[in-house]
């Protein structure tokens, strides 16, 4: 009975890592896809899509795409200008989000869940439908330069900015997380005599890891692959539009494929970097909070 039991078990891992396999298969396949034809030839690329040979370093392969997508638009410009505003932009909501996260579990304070249903209600509601408003405000906004100060904020880095730092989905995790930390932490730290702002800097944040690596990466995901509408809107000038806006550049005139599929490329590799340092608290956050009945 008991090696009988060992074999259904020995059975069912074999049948769920082969399941996990092909899951991680269907899912690496585009990335397996663009990566290869991003080194072939357009008619070869468009050749390929019909077989097994567009997931394969087959053919003439070779970095033309790379070199030619470079020199048809400033990609490293539009990179930086993408990581800068994306990590100014995620460092900025992780300590907003919390801090009001902090506010709403911790603190009772007239008024709290009204203004939390609130910000809840924001999730859904369409960008499309306050772009125009929001574009009219910040062209009305004072800031102030080197040279002095001046009225509107277009075409800048902080008008791609500011505007985010405000999130629901952000606050809303941390206050998830928040609800499930002891309260025993709490009361221990107040009757030491901290305060709220220590509690929250010394207690809270040093434990709130798995929270923080989500948060993180679910901003920096939002903010780096779908800002498109919004620097369309608010950047005249390539000095400060990101990577998704640079994308138009290769539609133009002549589209070639394979210096749209080389771009694409480049562009994903701070997304695959900024998660591979993150993913080990990402999987402890599905873990710990994730999977609970």
């Amino acid at each position: 009975m008991a090696q009988a039991g060992t074999k259904r078990s020995a059975w069912s891992l074999v049948w769920r890592y082969a399941v996990l396999i092909l899951i991680a298969l269907v899912f690496i396949f585009p990335l397996v896809f663009m990566v290869m034809s991003s080194l072939k030839p357009d008619a070869q690329l468009l050749r390929d899509t019909a077989s097994i040979r567009a997931f394969l370093p087959v053919g003439d392969i070779s970095l033309d795409n790379y070199f030619a997508a470079f020199r048809r638009a400033p990609i490293g410009l539009f990179v930086f200008n993408s990581v800068l505003v994306t990590g100014l932009t995620v460092a900025s909501a992780l300590l907003v989000g919390s801090l009001a996260a902090f506010a709403f579990t911790f603190l009772n304070w007239h008024g709290r869940d009204v203004i939390f249903t609130m910000i809840l209600a924001t999730l859904i509601l369409p960008f499309e439908t306050i772009a125009i408003p929001l574009l009219l405000e910040v062209n009305t906004l004072p800031w102030m330069t080197f040279d002095g100060p001046v009225t509107g904020w277009l075409n800048s880095y902080h008008v791609q900015i500011i505007p985010w730092i405000g999130d629901g989905l952000t606050i809303f995790l941390f206050v998830q997380y928040f609800k499930d930390l002891p309260k025993e932490l709490i009361d221990a730290a107040r009757i030491d005599g901290a305060s709220w702002l220590q509690i929250y800097w010394k207690v809270i944040m040093p434990i709130s890891g798995p929270v923080i690596a989500t948060a993180a990466i679910l901003k920096f995901l939002i903010m780096y692959s779908q800002q498109y509408l919004w620097p369309l809107l608010v950047t005249q000038s390539e000095d400060y539009r990101p990577v998704m806006v640079g994308l138009q550049y290769f539609f133009q005139l002549n589209t070639a494929w394979g210096e749209v599929m080389a771009y694409l490329s480049i562009i994903t590799v701070p997304v695959l970097v900024f998660y591979l340092f993150l993913q080990r608290a990402f999987i402890s956050s599905i873990a710990a909070t994730g999977l609970k009945g």
